[in-house]
């Protein structure tokens, strides 16, 4: 088998697997993620909220039957909840015990600033595994700028500094999946170093697979009629369009409200359930029973 040939065979391996955990992924992020094992690399996915980033990492862990460790970003993110931080608490106990310890003052430093009175937060787990885990370092655009330094270390040499302790080095290489939504743009230092893939808002295909995975009692001619409604509602003008959880939400409202059809007659119903589909006022407040009936008519 040529090269070309073992790449292709690979990639749909992987695509089986991955859907067989419940992630319907295309060839380019299959591909993506082969070259993430290949070469050691972070992955970088960049796309809207609710496109399914954050299951890649989910996915991927459930296929390398791997722990999966998550970093969730927000402004203000800082060393010690990424990182480290050092059990105040167990120190201070520790150095009362000690007072009447009669080792230099060197060394009762060094009983007390070591591994046992450390905290790990979740880059530093990652790298102490004795399994490569998965880490997800979600929604890396919501920290900010300067936390992409304490990154771009871990990212190169899969390493962190601890000043008191000094560089504590992976014991695993743990396989990086780092999601944005684009809110603000990346640094060029940290773009370097990952591979990079955009997740766009799934074909109709994908979707209709996707709901027929997550919702097999949808399965069929009402499968097909929702993602038909959602796939019309994301072209409208909307502030925030429907994401794939939206999808599934809206699938199990309609069928928890015992809905077998979607057309103009079911309008009242739909719009009984815009809750799961529609997250904001503005989008909500143009979506009337007689927009609901042209839509749901078409599908």
């Amino acid at each position: 088998m040529s090269p070309t040939d073992q790449r292709s065979t690979d990639i749909a391996s992987l695509r089986a697997q991955l859907q067989e955990a419940g992630y319907v992924a295309e060839a380019p992020l299959a591909a993506a993620l082969l070259l993430m094992f290949d070469l050691g690399r972070p992955l970088l996915l960049e796309g809207d909220a609710g496109v399914g980033k954050t299951d890649v990492a989910k996915a991927l862990a459930t296929v390398r039957n791997a722990k999966l460790i998550r970093l969730q970003c927000y402004e203000g993110l800082d060393v010690h909840a990424a990182i480290y931080e050092w059990n105040y608490q167990r120190q201070l106990l520790a150095i009362r015990l000690l007072e009447n310890d009669d080792r230099a003052m060197a060394a009762k430093e060094q009983d007390i600033f070591s591994e046992r009175y450390l905290l790990k937060r979740p880059l530093l787990e990652a790298i102490s595994c004795a399994e490569p885990p998965v880490l997800l370092i979600d929604e890396v655009d919501r920290a900010d700028e300067a936390f992409e330094a304490y990154l771009l270390e871990l990212l190169s040499d899969f390493q962190v500094s601890i000043p008191e302790l000094g560089t504590v080095r992976a014991v695993t290489r743990p396989l990086v999946v780092i999601t944005s939504n684009g809110t603000r743009e990346l640094s060029d230092a940290l773009r370097r170093r990952c591979l990079y893939q955009y997740i766009d808002y799934p074909s109709f295909e994908k979707e209709l697979a996707i709901v027929e995975i997550k919702a097999p009692a949808a399965a069929g001619r009402l499968a097909r009629q929702l993602v038909e409604f959602v796939q019309a509602v994301r072209r409208m003008d909307l502030l925030k369009k429907p994401g794939i959880a939206e999808t599934l939400d809206w699938t199990a409202a309609m069928l928890r409200l015992g809905v077998s059809t979607v057309d103009g007659d079911s309008a009242e119903r739909i719009v009984e359930t815009l809750s799961a589909l529609l997250k904001t006022r503005e989008d909500r407040a143009g979506f009337t029973r007689d927009v609901v009936a042209r839509i749901a008519a078409a599908c």
